[in-house]
């Protein structure tokens, strides 16, 4: 049974659902209290579907080609979260642009793998992202939790976390490297926005 003090949350994802998992091994493993009433993927062909489904969370297909008016996308996606009775969103690896609806300003909550504002924008994401920051010769990288606005990768940032570039880095170890942070880093703003809201 869910603490009164446990905060309900829709996730969205676009692929394998790695942050998916993260998120609920730790609700069971270490006491992170969000209660995921719903999940919508932007595809029915991904991992994190079948993660959300057998962990037993309500999932929701939602293509966005299906909805080409941005109005009826927004709606589409935020119709069932309030339907759920969900107060906040996390962006789970969710690659697709949604227009953000006024009773969701500051609930939605998204991870980027850089550090923002640097290495954010249009087209910055997976392997885009830790090659721009090897190019750019940075000898720090990290993750970036922040509230989501109507701008890519913009909205006021909730917390990061630091990890080292490495010489021999290549794409996919950095990645490697961030996501160790971006595993950490979303449970703890998760876990500040649930003690702030339930206060």
């Amino acid at each position: 049974m869910m603490r009164s003090a446990t905060l309900p949350i829709a996730v969205f994802l676009s692929g394998g659902g790695r942050t998916l998992a993260n998120l609920l091994e730790h609700r069971d493993q270490y006491g992170l209290p969000i209660d995921i009433r719903l999940v919508i993927s932007s595809s029915s062909k991904v991992r994190g579907v079948d993660i959300a489904r057998d962990a037993g969370i309500e999932t929701l297909i939602v293509r966005k080609p299906d909805f080409p008016d941005p109005s009826e996308y927004c709606e589409a996606m935020f119709g069932p979260v309030r339907d759920c009775g969900a107060r906040f969103v996390v962006m789970a690896g969710f690659l697709k642009h949604v227009l953000i609806p006024e009773d969701f300003t500051q609930r939605v909550v998204n991870i980027h793998p850089a550090l923002l504002p640097a290495f954010g924008g249009a087209g910055m994401y997976g392997h885009f992202v830790h090659e721009a920051v090897l190019a750019s010769g940075q000898s720090i990288s990290g993750c970036t939790v922040h509230f989501v606005d109507n701008q890519y990768d913009h909205g006021p940032i909730i917390l990061q976390r630091t990890c080292e570039v490495l010489p021999d880095d290549t794409p996919d170890t950095l990645a490697a490297r961030v996501f160790q942070q971006e595993c950490q880093a979303l449970p703890a703003a998760l876990r500040q926005i649930a003690e702030r809201e339930t206060a």
